[in-house]
């Protein structure tokens, strides 16, 4: 080894050397590791802390407890119509303050132990749940709970409702304050006279006479329970107005507080399993609230209150209720006075003139509701909430309860458009598509068995998605759900508005089994008529508070569905209208002037609904009927049915079964052609539908070589099923042209989702199986768009058996089926 060699050994001993204890100790870190160690961790977490409580010091220093803030005093609100008359003004402050003295011992303490059981020996804050808080707003998830009553008592008096971190700061400090400066009877009192309990009440004497008609001092102590129950969310809890869900929630918070006054001996094990649930009396309207007003206020003031938790105004809608019934607004709805005016009208001339409770219990539970909106705006231009707000408080136009039956329909064909399904067997799924209308056939395809039967179990053999929207054909579109996928259905529902939430994708959903408002079902349908483009119907149109304004979103979106989609989906519902289950009703209406219309019927399980929502280009409305029970009361067997309970309509005004073409379409139309302003006629990107003309006219030349499976017939459809399922055998003899006698009006409302047709009218529409795919499909040598040959088959079908469907833009008389 050269000398060069041995002194860089020596060198490198010397660096390992140096690298290792001197007594044999751990060797020393070297690179970022001789900065982070225990010591500089704990020591940066104490400095934290240090700097932390300095902060905090310095901030208990600076901030002081203010004066009561503004929002402790209520003012009236101004509500608008869309022209700016007024529409409504609120009353004047509905809180009385009383002393701890007038509230009884043991109501006091359901208040404690509902909200904060530790109020009498905590300082007043509860720093883990207000670390919570913090961290809760920090991550935009909103109020988490865990504020004490001294914290919740600070923020409804000293401060506001904001959701801010320097808020929740500033409540912690004022707080703690408060808490040494006043005592603990003070501050509960202070609490239960600023909170706010719903039904416009501030204060635990305006709650006792809301919700039981009594004086605080005479309350009980279920009664106590219920109203500290409340609390936590008057507009959910409020018993007169919650729906099942509501209901049990409240329940179980009342059981909650009861049992925890048992658990910190303040109430008798003994005496509380003897406690019953105190029911509420039904909620009692303001003055000035009556017949439509105090639903649409109410529509107002929820509308206005979801804005202002969007824009972090609020933490949460409870407190955004808080803050607009705390006054001092002007709120500007969308409402079209003399609209408003017409609805109100159509309704009574047309149905609730008609009915008599005391000839007929069952007139008694019919409830009407209406929303129409301009589907170029999404203004909600009038609305129907019920008879009169003081007699029943819930508002049957946004009620999400009741099923939409078969106006579903239209969005399960809108997304096999949408999602170009197919068939079972591989075609496309158009307006012509041909389909099994043999009710209680099994649906192909599913892991779920479904066979729904059709209205009254009428059977309709092969008939395509025209005659089968027409005449609302359960079979047919129970296989159209299956064929594109209920995933994808209620993917599409969604888009165009419905609140699919929690809804399962069976095939069942295609009877349109799931809850909707008129509300909902007409920002779907107007989104339809928007050729796609997403409508949120806008109750409001501006709010203004003092020198502050609250913005509202636009209610026009983006494109939810191609305008080929939603317009072809347009061009069928006219169908329905001009030769379907609306027929009567409406497109025989004396005032139509020609109007095009689109629309859908529909009548839910056991008649507890009905329901018609169609539109014209520039107004679409939605109306529904509903069977409920105005109070309890017993059955035939003497069973006590609740107030609320759906029940069946059948038999209102004297009636048979109330359908969707019935007192729903007569509502819409006697509504509709008075409100509409100038014939209209759609605009639509389509070469499908009953709208369209025929891209090949059919020849007499041009025989099929498939005939219909029975000759149509002159008498209207019976009730009775038929003797089989089966189609009847093809025979060899065309169809015979109907007479053109002109058709007579039914002396009598329609009993059933299908609208008996005039005589010599024909009633059956079955059209040939579809040949299998293959290079007929498209017509050999066809150009692109021409109908197929099986389909010029069909139309040829059509022209003969249908005839009035193919005079499109013809006169009245002509739509009506009166050949000239």
């Amino acid at each position: 080894m050269g000398r060069a060699e041995e002194r860089r050994a020596r060198q490198h001993g010397g660096r390992r050397a140096a690298a290792m204890p001197s007594s044999g100790g751990k060797p020393r870190r070297t690179g970022i590791r001789r900065f982070v160690n225990w010591k500089t961790i704990l020591g940066t977490f104490l400095g934290f802390c240090l700097l932390g409580m300095g902060a905090f010091v310095v901030l208990y220093m600076v901030v002081s407890i203010p004066q009561g803030n503004a929002a402790a005093t209520q003012q009236s609100n101004i509500y608008q119509y869309s022209d700016g008359s007024t529409l409504a003004r609120t009353g004047k402050v509905n809180r009385e303050i009383v002393g701890l003295d007038k509230v009884p011992k043991d109501v006091q303490k359901t208040f404690v132990a509902a909200e904060n059981k530790s109020f009498y020996k905590d300082a007043g804050v509860d720093l883990k749940g207000t670390a919570r808080g913090l961290i809760n707003t920090l991550s935009g998830k909103g109020k988490q709970g865990g504020s004490t009553i001294t914290q919740q008592y600070v923020k409804n008096f000293y401060l506001t409702q904001d959701q801010t971190v320097t808020r929740k700061l500033k409540e912690l400090v004022i707080a703690l304050k408060v808490d040494r400066q006043q005592t603990k009877d003070d501050i509960l009192a202070g609490y239960i006279n600023t909170s706010y309990y719903g039904r416009n009440s501030y204060g635990i004497q305006a709650a006792a006479q809301a919700y039981y008609g009594k004086d605080a001092s005479e309350l009980t102590v279920e009664q106590g329970a219920y109203l500290a129950s409340l609390l936590q969310a008057p507009s959910q809890y409020d018993w007169g107005v919650a729906t099942a869900t509501g209901k049990r929630l409240v329940t179980a918070r009342w059981n909650y507080t009861l049992n925890n006054m048992v658990e910190e001996g303040w109430l008798p094990a003994a005496q509380r399993a003897t406690m019953k649930f105190p029911v509420p009396q039904d909620p009692k309207g303001v003055p000035g609230m009556e017949g439509q007003t105090g639903y649409l206020v109410d529509a107002a003031n929820s509308a206005l209150a979801h804005r202002l938790v969007a824009k972090g105004a609020a933490a949460n809608y409870e407190d955004a209720k808080a803050l607009v019934d705390a006054g001092g607004w002007t709120i500007t709805l969308n409402i079209d006075k003399k609209k408003q005016t017409q609805l109100e009208v159509a309704v009574k001339t047309k149905l609730t003139g008609k009915l008599d409770a005391k000839k007929r219990r069952v007139d008694g539970d019919v409830e009407a509701g209406a929303a129409s909106v301009d589907p170029k705006t999404g203004k909600v231009v009038a609305m129907y909430g019920g008879e009169d707000y003081f007699k029943h408080y819930v508002n049957n136009a946004t009620r999400p309860d009741y099923q939409p039956a078969s106006t579903f329909k239209p969005l399960i064909f809108a997304a096999a458009l949408e999602e170009q399904a197919k068939t079972q067997d591989g075609q496309d799924i158009t307006a012509d598509t041909v389909y099994d209308g043999t009710s209680g056939r099994s649906v192909e395809g599913s892991s779920i068995g479904f066979a729904p039967p059709n209205e009254d179990d009428q059977n309709y053999g092969d008939v395509t998605v025209q005659t089968a929207m027409n005449k609302s054909i359960n079979s047919v579109f129970a296989q159209m759900g299956v064929d594109v996928g209920m995933d994808e259905v209620l993917k599409v529902a969604g888009k165009l508005g419905m609140d699919t939430k929690g809804v399962q994708a069976v095939p069942a959903q295609t009877l349109g089994t799931m809850g909707a408002s008129p509300l909902e079902m007409a920002g779907i349908y107007a989104t339809l008529d928007n050729h796609g483009r997403k409508v949120t119907p806008a109750v409001v149109a501006s709010a203004e508070h003092k020198d502050s304004r609250v913005d509202f979103p636009n209610p026009i979106g983006d494109q939810v569905i191609s305008p080929r989609a939603a317009d072809t989906v347009t061009s069928v519902l006219t169908g329905v209208v001009n030769d379907g289950t609306a027929q009567v009703s409406v497109a025989q209406a004396v005032d139509r002037n020609d109007q095009q219309v689109a629309g859908k019927t529909g009548t839910s399980d056991n008649n507890k609904s009905a329901w018609f929502t169609g539109y014209t280009p520039n107004l679409v409305t939605s109306v529904g009927l509903f069977g409920e029970v105005p109070k309890d009361r017993k059955d035939s067997a003497g069973k006590v049915v609740k107030q609320g309970t759906q029940v069946s309509l059948k038999g209102a005004a004297g009636g048979g079964r109330v359908n969707g073409g019935g007192f729903p379409a007569q509502i819409w139309a006697a509504y509709t052609f008075n409100a509409m302003g100038s014939v209209t006629t759609f605009d639509l990107d389509t070469t499908q539908g009953a709208a369209m003309e025929p891209t090949t006219p059919p020849t007499l030349s041009e025989t099929p070589s498939e005939t219909p499976s029975q000759t149509p017939t002159t008498e209207p459809p019976t009730s009775e099923p038929p003797t089989t399922s089966a189609p009847p055998t093809p025979t060899s003899e065309p169809p015979t042209t109907p007479a053109t006698t002109p058709p007579t009006t039914p002396a009598e409302t329609p009993t059933d989702e299908i609208t008996p047709q005039p005589p010599n009218t024909p009633t059956t529409h079955q059209y040939p199986k579809p040949a299998p795919p293959g290079p007929m499909d498209r017509g050999a040598g066809s150009p692109p768009g021409r109908p197929s040959r099986v389909n010029r088959r069909m139309l040829m079908v059509e022209m003969i058996a249908f005839p009035r469907r193919l005079v499109g833009q013809g006169t009245g008389a002509e739509r009506r089926g009166v050949l000239q």
